[in-house]
């Protein structure tokens, strides 16, 4: 149940997104999140903090999405960049079997946005290796395919390509909203506005 202010945060991000339809992703950028990058001093103009804040809304957007059709838990998504992160999906608390889809959730969902998935076998098997430094998403990936795919890295990607492909609306959507919002988006907002039970 959303509380009334939870019904005004998901109201008004969905008002912003509809005014906003036609504008890509990079004009959504709040300026919250904009002048926060930039202030790291870590990119030398606006526009590559504007790309950066959407390359982290789609990647936390795809852990968010990926955590709820997984049914596991979580109690906020933020692209809030930090000394430690750009962004983060709060407490989460996944099953054992599928805290794999969630952990590849975030590369899966940067892929989505341009469409740049590995297409063949030997590109992903080619790529596997090289996905190490990623806030801990490859490192805790590895860890929690054993229950299912033991020692198959490309068997558990693919097995989470496939539930998040279906679901590129869903993230995109999401991402969106949390480019338009200036502040973190509790779990039943996320749900309001993705439409979900």
């Amino acid at each position: 149940m959303l509380t009334p202010a939870q019904a005004r945060t998901a109201s008004q991000i969905e008002a912003t997104l509809r005014r906003m339809a036609a504008y890509d992703d990079e004009s959504v950028v709040h300026e919250t999140w904009l002048r926060q990058r930039y202030a790291t001093a870590g990119f030398a103009t606006y526009a590559p903090a504007r790309r950066a804040a959407v390359v982290t809304a789609w990647h936390e957007a795809g852990h968010a999405v990926a955590a709820l059709a997984t049914g596991a838990e979580f109690t906020s998504a933020s692209i809030r960049h930090g000394a430690g992160s750009a962004g983060r999906v709060h407490g989460i608390r996944a099953a054992a079997d599928t805290a794999f889809v969630i952990d590849a959730a975030g590369q899966i969902a940067e892929r989505l946005r341009d469409w740049t998935l590995p297409d063949s076998d030997e590109a992903l098997t080619a790529w596997l290796p090289t996905w190490r430094a990623d806030g801990g998403d490859a490192r805790r990936f590895r860890r929690s395919i054993g229950v299912l795919f033991p020692g198959d890295e490309a068997g558990a990607w693919r097995h989470s390509e496939a539930v998040l492909v279906p679901l590129r609306p869903e993230i995109q959507h999401l991402a969106r909203a949390l480019l338009a919002h200036p502040r973190h988006l509790p779990r039943e907002v996320v749900v309001a506005l993705l439409g979900w039970p």
